[in-house]
């Protein structure tokens, strides 16, 4: 099957990452939206083979994804590691017990979120997944979640990390990967919220292929 014309990678930079749609709805939404990725086949299959490459061989034992759209890509790698799935939710959603944790999203809004008590044994191993990893607050709960139930930190997954006080201690302290590799222009762009590919974003880029185009550039 071939691939869609993608624009050529620039220091490491995956071409996925230049079909992430910018935010059109103003202020009260993230600065963009990377669910095109998702979308599209091969972009989907090449980041999660991409992290996984990059995870190397990090032991994890389950992994947890935040609630909302950490469940899309934490259920992928899960399902490709061959380990369970652990949804880290907004609170009042679970039926049952739940440990609760205060943070400040990346909007500065106080929220809470829970997890399942008890949900692993003391010395479990979890590797923690989030799709954008912005302030780091959100983040910050969810390690707080795990360690409250003596759980290991196997390590952090996101499509992109950007670089502040509290994420820079997340790199320090845990094995983090990410599809936008450090140092790279897209890094700065992401820090900067703004990506040079938004002066050229399409949707159609992202569209999945039809069944028929892929019998037909077989």
């Amino acid at each position: 099957m071939a691939k869609q014309k993608t624009p050529p990678q620039i220091h490491g930079d995956k071409w996925y990452l230049h079909i992430m749609a910018p935010n059109t709805k103003g202020d009260k939404f993230a600065w963009l939206d990377p669910t095109s990725i998702y979308i599209n086949g091969d972009a989907f299959h090449d980041l999660l083979n991409d992290l996984l490459e990059d995870l190397g061989d990090v032991q994890a034992d389950v992994v947890a994804g935040i609630d909302a759209m950490g469940f899309v890509l934490g259920a992928a790698l899960a399902a490709r590691l061959g380990i369970g799935f652990l949804p880290i939710r907004k609170a009042g959603k679970l039926c049952v017990e739940t440990d609760v944790v205060s943070f400040v999203n990346y909007s500065g809004r106080v929220q809470q979120m829970e997890m399942r008590k008890p949900a692993f044994q003391s010395g479990t191993r979890v590797l923690l997944v989030d799709q954008w990893i912005e302030t780091g607050g959100t983040m910050t709960g969810a390690i707080e979640l795990v360690k409250r139930q003596a759980g290991i930190i196997a390590g952090v997954v996101a499509i992109a990390i950007e670089e502040n006080t509290v994420t820079n201690a997340f790199l320090k302290n845990y094995k983090c990967v990410s599809a936008v590799i450090s140092g790279s222009p897209l890094q700065k762009q992401c820090n900067d919220q703004y990506l040079e590919s938004f002066d050229r974003y399409s949707p159609e880029t992202a569209f999945p292929i039809s069944y028929q185009s892929k019998k037909t550039n077989r």
